[in-house]
């Protein structure tokens, strides 16, 4: 029985998250058996170009020797603990000093949870309940967060999808970019909002960046209206430097929210931010979170092998920067070749572009005219040809320092055989969108 029907069998959906199922891009379900570097391989070991990276996480690619090697001795440590250690203590010390605004914080184990339990510690340090997010924006599978998300969440929070209507009335949803939306959508409610929880970068529906003032406006209204300022720097902590985008862009948060980048992928995360804030969590106050996992010595361990390779080695994102901007020139050079009018967005190690005629996306209403049909396509003719995508249009493609000049050239000779069946096809050359 083929591994797809098996998995039908005894996983809800025949997967673990829906995005890996194909169906946004009218694909078989893409099944991996090993990964090295820069490439994944599938059933029949064939190699792919990955630009998923285990959606951003792999700044090294797969099986870094400095991440991989000697795991017994990691192990024969153990795994799980329970108990406060020291590398636990000096990892955060690390941290901080790398991200100054997060002056206390509280391990976890994945990007969600610390959302999450940040959008607890705001509403308990503020005592309000309501929340500002933003379209497009995605902070994970709980509740509040999946309304109007971004990825792979697609409809997760129409009606029906299990989230409570009492949720629903919480969540106040602006556009990205836009703070004339943010006034209206607030007006009147400024002194119910607990936090206001933002992409400073956002990554999650397309890559968009941050218009002049968006953020600067956010800091401004989050402390004018009592509010507290959460960043969601899941993608975007080491993608784009050691401070993070809070230290590129020069806008302080309240709260942060950190993933298993940190652990070069294994399951450890963190929140935190300013003392006083965080003192809201028991045992100092009243807010509880906590978990056996947290700060496990394993996941530890290896968020200091991280950190290491990248204070070391400064230049790798030099060298993963110009690999995504030789691929970001190429893709741009091709699409110009064949008369596609979409505009390239680079931004450290992250590449995309979006099937939509004009300027980069600026938000969530951007992104859903972007043609569906167009991508699928396209993601099945790169895949032909040996590149792995994400397979949904709101994801981006990841650089890492295993990616070489020749996979970049092999992905850009690809590129150009399958924008050319998008064109021939004559599937999508306007910005309405179609599905």
């Amino acid at each position: 029985m083929h591994l797809i029907e098996r998995a039908g069998g005894v996983l809800a959906g025949g997967c673990d998250s829906p995005v890996r199922s194909g169906w946004g891009v009218g694909a078989e379900m893409f099944v991996q058996s090993d990964a090295r570097g820069a490439y994944a391989f599938d059933e029949e070991s064939r190699r792919y170009v990955d630009y998923v990276m285990a959606y951003g996480p792999l700044l090294f690619g797969h099986t870094h020797p400095a991440l991989v090697g000697g795991l017994d001795e990691l192990a024969q440590r153990g795994f799980v603990w329970g108990c406060t250690h020291p590398e636990e203590v000096r990892l955060a010390e690390r941290i901080r000093a790398h991200l100054p605004s997060m002056q206390r914080m509280r391990f976890v184990t994945s990007g969600s949870e610390a959302m999450m339990s940040a959008v607890r510690v705001a509403r308990a340090f503020t005592q309000r309940t309501r929340v500002l997010k933003f379209a497009g924006n995605y902070h994970g599978h709980f509740d509040l967060a999946l309304l109007e998300a971004g990825a792979s969440a697609g409809a997760a929070g129409a009606a029906g999808s299990g989230i409570p209507e009492a949720t629903r009335r919480d969540v106040i949803v602006a556009r990205y970019n836009d703070l004339a939306s943010v006034d209206d959508r607030c007006s009147a409610s400024e002194d119910e909002i607990a936090a206001i929880v933002v992409e400073p970068i956002a990554a999650n529906m397309g890559l968009v960046l941050p218009q002049n003032g968006f953020l600067e406006g956010l800091r401004e209204r989050a402390s004018r209206w009592g509010a507290l300022l959460i960043f969601d720097e899941v993608v975007t902590w080491l993608r784009f430097g050691l401070g993070g985008a809070q230290g590129g862009l020069g806008v302080r948060p309240d709260l942060t929210a950190l993933g298993k980048i940190m652990g070069g992928g294994v399951p450890i995360a963190a929140f935190g931010g300013r003392a006083e804030v965080m003192d809201a969590l028991a045992p100092c106050g009243q807010t509880f979170t906590g978990g056996t996992h947290a700060g496990n010595p394993f996941s530890v361990a290896m968020a200091h092998r991280v950190l290491d390779l990248l204070e070391a080695y400064p230049e790798y994102y030099t060298e993963m920067g110009a690999l995504a901007r030789r691929l970001a020139d190429g893709l741009g050079d091709i699409l110009a070749r064949h008369g596609l009018p979409y505009a390239v967005v680079q931004r450290e190690s992250i590449v995309d572009f979006k099937f939509r005629a004009g300027a980069p996306s600026a938000n969530f209403d951007d992104a859903r005219l972007a043609d569906a049909r167009a991508y699928a396509l396209y993601y099945r003719e790169m895949l032909s040809r040996g590149i792995l995508l994400a397979p949904s249009q709101n994801e981006v493609m990841f650089v890492s320092t295993a990616h070489s000049p020749a996979d970049i050239d092999q992905t850009l000779a690809a590129a150009a055989e399958s924008l050319a069946q998008v064109a021939r096809l004559g599937i999508s050359h306007d910005s309405k969108a179609k599905s």
